[in-house]
């Protein structure tokens, strides 16, 4: 039984992290680039932050299953790493926006 759960587990969690990986190769096939619409900077961050959110999550659901016996400890591992490179990219960002926002208000009229 406990095989048995642990094989759906990993088929579940390679199924996902071949679904990142093919998103990882191609992040430019974004559904408003598919679309052919005029992609903007508040659409890209929408789809940023999204998959950010994605990411994280996905590392929490590693992390649970890995407490109840379900998922590897590499998996688990990877599925961090990926959300906490996801977490430091969000604040790198952040901290862009925020610095471009200071230099305007400081700029005179």
């Amino acid at each position: 039984m406990l095989e048995a759960i642990s094989s759906t587990a990993i088929s579940t969690a390679q199924a996902a992290s071949r679904a990142t990986e093919a998103q990882a190769i191609s992040p430019a096939a974004t559904p408003a680039m598919q679309s052919g619409g005029d992609v903007g900077f508040e659409s890209v961050m929408k789809q940023v932050t999204t998959d950010a959110i994605g990411t994280l999550k996905a590392g929490e659901a590693a992390s649970i299953s890995a407490m109840q016996g379900k998922e590897s400890t590499r998996r688990v591992v990877e599925a961090l790493m990926s959300a906490e490179q996801a977490l430091q990219t969000a604040v790198a960002v952040r901290d862009k926006v925020v610095q471009a926002y200071q230099e305007v208000v400081r700029m005179s009229i």
